[in-house]
């Protein structure tokens, strides 16, 4: 094993937090890559790819984005050596309850995308399509209304609806959006990263405030993809953070940066496979308090997974589990193995500067 630095900035901490790192060979041995289809288009992706390596504790997932940099996805690479090298804080729960995800669909497809969570008590509905905002601000308005009523008509009064734009918004868009949901007599649970910075997220929650729309405001973005997650309590920008444990370097490095916010949590997916979900059941798992259910109901966004027996919610619930990779098809090309390969090197390079 290779000696492991310890803290640098910007992080709240070293997400390796000063376990060893183990040697590259050893990462690549096992190293497969997969491509998985999505049942709908998510995140604008129809294909997701990802990496999948084992460790001595088992199967784990390295999945950052194709376009982050290796400075941001060398946590994704800490949180894979957790998975397999690492290890797990205990669980404090055996289930995790969690929310059903319902993509930019229109709105007579969203009755199918919520059976894919059966018993789901909270449904997270994305809104502010990139493309469609760009061309047409009012007839993404207007879809995302008919989406966000669509799944009230088909869940009823008992279940929780949360939006979430991906920081597509301007503080206009956002405020003039939550004020036409308000309108409608919609209680909305949150709405997660309206805008793109911290800052316009506080002044949104300011905005909000003094036209008395009442809708609590979630921070995502601005904590996991942050230089400094912790200016989100520092400017009042959020009421809740939406947290993901592979970006934030795993469970513990999560956890930490989760002390230090102060603030109420919800754990989600970063759209892995099964193998890299069950980090997130484990952060879940391992937290004392959860503001209610978990988007980690992700596996069913999927057609094929990388396991006959998937994290696939059952009641509204999924349990806290490892995850063996005994169903793997779908493996990508040599070309793209030997660009994650690369990319996986780099990537423990970082971990293991100063």
């Amino acid at each position: 094993m290779l000696p492991c630095s310890t803290p640098r900035p910007p992080a709240v901490a070293d997400p390796t937090l000063g376990r060893p790192l183990p040697e590259l060979g050893e990462l690549l041995e096992h190293l497969v890559v997969v491509r998985l289809p999505m049942a709908v288009r998510f995140r604008g992706l129809t294909v997701r790819e990802t990496a999948l390596v084992r460790g001595p504790l088992g199967w784990a997932e390295f999945a950052p984005f194709t376009e982050y940099d290796d400075a941001e996805s060398s946590r994704w690479l800490a949180a894979t050596l957790e998975a397999g090298w690492w290890g797990w804080p205990t669980p404090l729960r055996p289930l995790v309850e969690v929310n059903a995800t319902v993509p930019a669909v229109a709105a007579e497809e969203v009755p199918a995308v919520l059976a894919r969570v059966p018993g789901a008590t909270a449904a997270k509905v994305k809104v502010a399509e990139k493309a469609l905002l760009l061309a047409d601000e009012d007839a993404s308005a207007a879809a995302d209304l008919a989406r966000i009523t669509a799944v009230r008509d088909a869940t009823g009064p008992g279940v929780r609806v949360r939006i979430d734009a991906n920081g597509a918004w301007t503080v206009r868009q956002a405020a003039a959006f939550l004020e036409q949901v308000a309108a409608t007599g919609e209680h909305l649970d949150y709405c997660e990263q309206p805008c793109a910075t911290a800052a316009e997220l506080a002044e949104l929650r300011e905005l909000l405030a003094a036209r008395g729309v009442p809708v609590r405001i979630a921070a995502d973005e601005s904590v996991r993809r942050a230089t400094d997650p912790m200016l989100v309590r520092a400017l009042g920008a959020a009421d809740l953070v939406v947290v993901k444990a592979a970006p934030l370097g795993g469970v513990a490095a999560a956890s930490q940066i989760l002390t230090a916010t102060g603030l109420p949590a919800v754990v989600s997916s970063a759209l892995e496979s099964s193998v890299g979900l069950a980090a997130g059941v484990a952060l879940a798992a391992s937290m004392p308090e959860l503001d209610g259910p978990c988007g980690l109901g992700t596996a069913r966004l999927f057609t094929e997974d990388v396991t006959s027996a998937p994290l696939a919610p059952e009641g509204g619930r999924l349990e806290v589990r490892r995850v063996e990779a005994d169903r793997v098809a779908n493996v990508a090309e040599p070309a793209r193995r030997a660009w994650w390969a690369d990319r996986i090197g780099r990537c423990l390079d970082v971990l293991a500067r100063p």
